[in-house]
C-alpha cells in the first residue's frame, strides 16, 4: 500500500518524560486515550495497512482512517477522516505521525531556545527589510550546551537506540 503525499501543515513538539513503550501504549490502547481524549477510545489494527477509529464516548465512530505507519514504540502514522460531524464530512483525510525521539538533555535543548529565536527572527527581518537583526551580544552556544553535546557525543544514546529496533 502506498502512502498518500502529506504535507505537514502543524508540527508540535511535546516532551514527556516517559519510557517509549510507556507512551507507545497511550496512544494504542483505548484505556489510556479515553483518559487524555475527553472520553474517545481508540481502536486499531496493529499493523501497516490496518484500520483505525476513534470513537466518541457514546460509542460513535468520530473519525476513522488507516494504519499509514505502525512501528513500535517508536513511530505511528494514521489517516483521520471525520465522520463524527456533518460539517467536516467532506474535508479531504489528513495525516498524523507520532514519532519518538531520542531524549535530549535540557542543556541542549536550552541553547536552542536560546539560538533558534534569534535566526529565525534575522530570517524574518532579511524578508521583511533585506537586513539581518544586529545582536549586540556574541552569539555562540552557551556553555553548559556545549558541555552535554561532549557528554552525548560520548555515550552516543543514538547507537544503542538503533540497535533495539
Amino acid at each position: 500500500m502506498s502512502a498518500p503525499k502529506f504535507v505537514p501543515n502543524t508540527v508540535y513538539v511535546t516532551y514527556i518524560a516517559s519510557t517509549p513503550e510507556k507512551v507507545w501504549e497511550a496512544l494504542t490502547r483505548a484505556e489510556f486515550t479515553r483518559q487524555y481524549f475527553f472520553g474517545h477510545s481508540i481502536e486499531l489494527e496493529p499493523k501497516t495497512g490496518g484500520s483505525f477509529i476513534l470513537r466518541a464516548p457514546d460509542g460513535s465512530v468520530h473519525m476513522r482512517g488507516r494504519v499509514i505507519e505502525y512501528d513500535p514504540p517508536r513511530r505511528l502514522a494514521t489517516t483521520w477522516s471525520v465522520e463524527g460531524m456533518e460539517a467536516f464530512r467532506e474535508l479531504p483525510e489528513s495525516l498524523v505521525t507520532y514519532a519518538h525521539q531520542l531524549e535530549v538533555p535540557d542543556a541542549i535543548l536550552a541553547g536552542g531556545r536560546q539560538g533558534w529565536p534569534f535566526i529565525l527572527s534575522s530570517l524574518k527581518s532579511v524578508l521583511e527589510t533585506g537586513k539581518p537583526i544586529v545582536v549586540s551580544v556574541k552569539m555562540g552556544p552557551p556553555p553548559e550546551m556545549l558541555e552535554a553535546v561532549k557528554q552525548a557525543v560520548a555515550k552516543k544514546p543514538w547507537v544503542k537506540s538503533a540497535k533495539k529496533r
